[in-house]
């Protein structure tokens, strides 16, 4: 199996598998919370996009990604973090603009997965991930895009529900 095969069969192996986790354990689990609760534990699967700055020192150890796809991966998965930790943090506090901040939030990282996917394989660049590169190609990637789905389908099917944490930990 060539580089290209085993990255694209890892991807789509990563997809599944947590489809599967989803459907069995997030989805019932987010049910049982509050909305606010329930965003709050999938933002935190984006707090942590700054592992995408590692794209500079792969850069220079032969990932074979050109400056501006590099300068625009870094820049928003950097973005989408500061968003996710902006987001926690109006949720957590109760601030009006909570759901608004995580609305920005699944924008930007649509845009931001499919303009990374678009640079991806316009420069082939599953045929030079290797190490951490590959880890976040083949499995925080897909990880993102589930999440994703998910934070769009608690903002659109709780809408109505109010953004407040009733849990008395909240400042803890």
């Amino acid at each position: 199996m060539n580089p290209i095969s085993a990255a694209a069969l890892a991807s789509l192996l990563s997809f599944a598998l947590f489809a599967v986790v989803a459907a069995w354990y997030v989805v019932p689990w987010l049910a049982a919370r509050e909305r606010a609760q329930a965003l709050i534990a999938l933002l935190w699967v984006h707090a942590f996009r700054h592992v995408a700055l590692q794209i500079f020192s792969a850069q220079q150890s032969g990932f074979a990604v050109s400056d501006e796809a590099r300068n625009q991966i870094a820049a928003g998965d950097v973005i989408g973090m500061v968003l996710a930790v902006l987001a926690i943090a109006a949720l957590r506090h109760g601030v009006r603009i909570a759901a608004l901040l995580v609305w920005l939030l699944a924008a930007e990282t649509l845009f931001d997965l499919v303009n990374a996917t678009i640079a991806g394989v316009r420069e082939q660049l599953f045929s030079t991930a290797s190490g951490v590169t590959w880890l976040i190609l083949t499995f925080y990637v897909p990880l993102l895009w589930v999440s994703l789905a998910l934070i769009v389908w608690q903002l659109r099917s709780r809408r109505h529900e109010p953004i407040t944490i009733k849990c008395p930990l909240q400042h803890a």
